[in-house]
């Protein structure tokens, strides 16, 4: 699973290869990603530019070579998070318990999506922009779920019935009721809740 984060942002002009970045270049580009991440999780798509350049030790001419554009910056930031949740996912295909990994990615996806939630609405935007590299980013999630539900299944962990799109669309189900009741602390309890009624009988027991 290889998400289209992986290629640094501002290294080239677009449609050409990327150019390698300098020792310290690299440095910078991934303190201001680092600082951006927490800036925008705090404060939303507004956070200061300036703070973030600030938090990243650099000037904020240096975070205007690499990010152009608040935009170019929230999006690289937000790839960022997907390719951890991609590497997340292929990591725990070697957990022992496969039943247990689905969990612990599933848990780390409503993370992601609590820290994501005030860059919503500019995400959305970013995504309708040509060329933008968010626009396959439902897929990847997709695939990375995919990979750890079939694996559960095939461990007779998880009920057999459920797809990957079902799956994908309950989870959004419980992150979209948390967002409208402005509550994100019941996100635990409805995943709970939700698991609970995937998993599969013990023998012997009736499935509803």
């Amino acid at each position: 699973m290889t998400t289209p984060g992986a290629v640094a942002a501002g290294t080239s002009e677009p449609g050409q290869p990327a150019r390698p970045m300098r020792a310290d270049a690299r440095r910078n580009y991934d303190r201001l990603l680092t600082a951006a991440a927490a800036a925008f999780a705090e404060h939303g798509a507004d956070a200061s530019l300036e703070e973030i350049a600030r938090q990243a030790r650099v000037g904020i001419g240096t975070l205007y070579r690499h990010f152009p554009t608040r935009s170019a910056l929230l999006e690289a930031s937000y790839l960022v998070q997907l390719d951890t949740l991609s590497d997340q996912a292929i990591a725990l295909l070697d957990e022992p318990d496969p039943g247990a990994a689905l969990v612990t990615w599933l848990y780390a996806f409503a993370e992601h999506n609590v820290r994501s939630r005030g860059l919503k609405e500019m995400l959305a935007a970013a995504v309708r922009e040509e060329g933008s590299r968010l626009s396959n980013c439902k897929t990847v999630l997709r695939e990375a779920l995919g990979a750890l539900l079939r694996r559960a299944q095939e461990a007779g962990a998880i009920r057999s019935d459920i797809t990957p799109n079902e799956l994908m669309r309950l989870v959004h189900a419980v992150f979209l009721t948390a967002d409208l009741t402005g509550d994100t602390g019941q996100i635990d309890r409805l995943l709970s809740l939700l698991l609970d009624g995937m998993r599969r009988p013990a023998p012997g027991a009736a499935e509803e």
